[in-house]
């Protein structure tokens, strides 16, 4: 605490910027990044690994891995003959692998093949070049430039359309660097040749002019756009940023930095009420953070490097290393900076001196309560302590809020208490063996909800289960459906018998509210276990769920027992008009004569 403006670096007057320790990897790599194909998913998800395969004999498959990012293994298969050209995640956490013939693999967390799909003829005859995959309101997205020199385009991976976009005109070599931009609802490139910027939308390709860009930037190298598609930024053959607003009609500043050759990586470090928006820029062996500011703030790198766009950030993380670079917030800076007289800075004194049985507790206290700013102080702590990722420095500041509440009255506690929970949440999942690194605002972003599906997505089963009842979700909310998702991947499982997998699931949900066998029933039919299907069928109490499923299963006899026990007529003849559309006329009345009841239902309504 006492030298915990150390690592703080100014970036202007009023912005400071700070790396955080987030995980020493374990992934054990033999080699660094260098030579690897890098995917990482936002909001601390898992990173991907494929080694360049140009670099190994014809006859190797280098393996695609995939990591938590506290370097956790979570799967590896052999990679595919065709090289794969970029790889990305989708927002539920997919993984897209683009293949240099267009293809698009996808992936989930645990390396299974889920399903392929072809970005066009065009590209399978001209081979991938360059690929991104972005985010938009619409979901994930692919941009492709092919070897033609020409951009094919589609907005989302799930409802895919392709857009082939016009042709940069006089292009004969590859755009020196291009970017997605989203602007009114649209998505558009911005592509780069030389000196020149023009913009590509689905019918036109028009030239821009950035506002206020200097008439000695020379050549455009690197592009890169905000985590929220709000900014974008420039790097030129002069070491000249351009940094603007993405509609390209509003300049923000600019900068200029020593190093001339393009960097490896160019992405935005902002947050909301960012005091100093700023981009940050890797070479080999130095990170360099640039705003509209005289000086830039540099950092060596001692390994190769990859860096991670988040909502409130950069993530930075190498073979060996992970690390969170971010504007200090507003609180923190109030309550730390040093000399700082800001009410939460003094309420975090008066608590360190009350714990020493020192009367300057209270001199700090009256000089707070004077200028009526005890409540400010509250806040100011409370806010400084989410932003903080060491549980020790989140204590202190915690109570520090909470020896100012002592002396405020009806003081709304919701805040405290809130933050208290998403603290206690966030330190669970940033445990290694977890290795998911949310800030809080990003918490705030994704929502718990979100939370617990990529914790079910993992796998990750008992924690899920314990934060659901640390925050007192509903069945529905919380437990139930986790148990649903446990139930649906434990079917999946082939090393145990039917029974067994029945019985397990049984003992596990009983009669949970919300559970439903039936679906899990058809998660098991699906996996071509037909017979753990019926068995699962038996606990289903409700025989409307019951039968649909058998009858798309071919137990139809099975199905209008079911029907008949239920005393549904409605469900019986649904059954009974089944049978008459699959059997023929002799194996249809033969299996109603064994049903007399149906038999009868069957004579007083003409089908």
């Amino acid at each position: 605490m006492d030298c915990y403006t150390a690592n703080w670096d100014p970036l202007g007057e009023a912005a400071y910027y700070r790396k955080l320790d987030l995980y020493t990897m374990g992934w054990n790599l033999r080699e660094d990044l260098r030579d690897c194909l890098v995917a990482a998913a936002p909001y601390g998800g898992p990173i991907a690994l494929l080694k360049n395969k140009k670099e190994k004999s014809p006859s190797s498959r280098p393996p695609l891995e995939i990591y938590t990012a506290s370097g956790v293994l979570l799967a590896s298969i052999p990679g595919k003959n065709c090289p794969a050209v970029h790889l990305g995640w989708t927002t539920s956490e997919d993984l897209l692998c683009i293949q240099e013939d267009g293809s698009v693999l996808v992936y989930s967390l645990f390396c299974e093949f889920k399903r392929r799909f072809s970005m066009g003829n065009e590209v399978l005859q001209n081979h991938v070049l360059e690929a991104k995959v972005f985010h938009t309101e619409y979901g994930t997205g692919v941009a492709i430039l092919t070897g033609a020199h020409r951009f094919t385009i589609a907005t989302n991976v799930e409802d895919l359309k392709l857009r082939r976009l016009p042709q940069v005109p006089g292009v004969q070599k590859p755009p020196s660097c291009w970017a997605v931009l989203c602007q009114e609802r649209v998505t558009v490139l911005l592509v780069a040749v030389g000196q020149e910027l023009y913009l590509l939308d689905n019918t036109t390709c028009s030239p821009v002019t950035l506002p206020g860009l200097s008439p000695h930037a020379g050549s455009f190298l690197r592009m890169a756009v905000s985590f929220n598609y709000r900014f974008l930024a420039l790097f030129t053959d002069t070491g000249y940023i351009w940094m603007g607003k993405s509609n390209l009609k509003e300049k923000l500043g600019e900068s200029i930095c020593e190093f001339r050759a393009p960097p490896k990586q160019m992405v935005w470090c902002t947050r909301s009420r960012s005091k100093q928006r700023a981009v940050v820029m890797a070479w080999e062996r130095r990170l360099l953070v640039a705003g509209d500011a005289e000086q830039c703030i540099q950092y060596p790198l001692d390994e190769e490097s990859y860096l991670v766009p988040e909502l409130d950030g950069v993530r930075i993380f190498s073979r060996s290393t992970h690390e969170f670079l971010h504007e200090i917030p507003e609180a923190s800076q109030e309550v730390f900076k040093i000399a700082s007289m800001a009410p939460g800075a003094l309420l975090l004194e008066a608590q360190k001196e009350y714990e020493k049985e020192s009367q300057k507790a209270d001199e700090y206290l009256r000089e707070i309560k004077d200028q009526n700013l005890l409540p400010e102080a509250v806040e100011q702590c409370i806010r400084a302590a989410s932003y903080e990722h060491e549980p020790e420095i989140q204590k202190s500041l915690l109570r520090a809020a909470s020896f100012g509440k002592c002396f405020i009255d009806k003081f709304p506690p919701e805040r405290f208490v809130e933050t208290c929970r998403d603290l206690r949440v966030l330190n669970a999942i940033r445990d290694y063996q977890i290795g998911i690194p949310l800030s809080f605002d990003q918490y705030t972003q994704v929502t718990t909800e979100v939370l617990l599906d990529r914790l079910v997505l993992r796998r990750l089963y008992p924690i899920a289960i314990k934060i659901c009842e640390y925050l007192r979700l509903s069945e529905f909310q919380g437990i139930s459906r986790i148990l649903a998702h446990w139930a649906c991947y434990k079917v999946q499982q082939k090393d145990k018998s039917d029974e067994e997998v029945a019985q397990a699931i049984n003992q596990k949900l009983g009669d949970t509210p919300g559970i439903s066998y039936s679906e899990i029933a058809a998660r098991a039919y699906e996996c071509g276990r037909a017979e753990l299907a019926i068995k699962l069928l038996e606990y289903e109490p409700r025989s409307g769920k019951q039968v649909p499923l058998l009858l798309k299963m071919k137990s139809s006899q099975l199905a209008l027992s079911k029907a008949i026990e239920s005393g549904d007529t409605d469900l019986v003849y649904t059954v009974v008009l089944h049978l008459k559309n699959e059997l023929n006329r002799g194996a249809f009345f033969m299996t109603l004569q064994n049903q007399p009841v149906a038999l009868s239902l069957y004579r007083q309504v003409k089908f």
